[in-house]
């Protein structure tokens, strides 16, 4: 059978397709600990080799400090980057330079670029086709709730970051969480001209506690965007070591939230 998704062989394939994974991530650099919420690039990592073969080109619209991007380069991916924030995109084209001096000639040729931009103006940046998505957004505007901040030490550190940004083209600053989707699905769809023809995206969140209530963004997203990509599947990304809070103990139900949706639409 010709593979015409990947490199990976039949047995790595098969792997991947279980619908849940646990993955623990190392700990995280100080660059790249600045930023409040941040996911694994060896996570990423696996998804880019799923989705994409070598060479193929992959798109992080909310950038960050470049998890995407780092990914991308260690598996021999072309990539770009937008982040809303100046001071993350900084960081990000730093790490992703000292990654590229580490991996040395095995990503000469390869595109790794980090544009401080708006996400919601994608289609106005010059960007080239892409053949894969792979994006976290922001989880509303949960830093900024009260018990959001849930490390002592980045509370009280005047060098680590409680929330994205204060820009008000920030969707983390959007208090409506109606608002607040709404221009989520939004820049999600201004990106499908960017897409080549039945290129995957993937969308990386969970859904948000707040005020006593679950507001299913992960499930809102799931059936909001399915109207413009076809949503194909989901993964579970489950995470073990994690210490448990006794939230809501003798009075009430509030679970300790370990895992997130890996969201997979198709570009049809």
């Amino acid at each position: 059978m010709k593979n015409k998704l990947n490199n990976l062989t039949n047995k790595e394939w098969l792997k991947f397709q279980k619908s849940w994974f646990i993955h623990n991530p190392p700990p995280r650099k100080k660059g790249v600990l600045v930023h409040p919420a941040k996911y694994p690039e060896t996570m990423a990592q696996e998804f880019i080799e799923f989705f994409t073969k070598e060479g193929e080109t992959i798109l992080d619209p909310m950038a960050g400090t470049g998890s995407t991007l780092v990914a991308a380069l260690r598996a021999g991916r072309n990539s770009y980057g937008i982040e809303l924030n100046p001071k993350y995109a900084k960081i990000a084209a730093k790490i992703i330079d000292e990654e590229r001096n580490v991996l040395g000639e095995k990503v000469e040729g390869l595109t790794s670029k980090v544009i401080n931009g708006d996400a919601a103006n994608a289609l106005d940046l010059g960007l080239v086709t892409f053949d894969y998505v792979l994006t976290s957004p922001p989880y509303w505007d949960m830093l900024k709730a009260k018990g959001a901040e849930t490390q002592k030490k980045r509370r009280d550190s005047d060098e680590l970051d409680v929330h994205y940004s204060d820009d008000p083209n920030d969707l983390g600053n959007i208090e409506d969480y109606e608002k607040f989707l709404e221009g989520l699905i939004d820049i999600y769809k201004r990106l499908k001209p960017l897409l080549r023809e039945k290129a995957y995206l993937t969308i990386i969140v969970k859904n948000v506690k707040k005020g006593g209530k679950i507001y299913p963004l992960a499930w809102d997203l799931a059936r909001e965007l399915g109207k413009t990509y076809t949503l194909k599947d989901e993964k579970i990304w489950l995470q073990d070591n994690q210490s448990l809070a006794p939230f809501g103990m003798g009075s009430a139900w509030v679970s300790n939230t370990f895992h997130h949706y890996c969201l997979q639409f198709r570009n049809e």
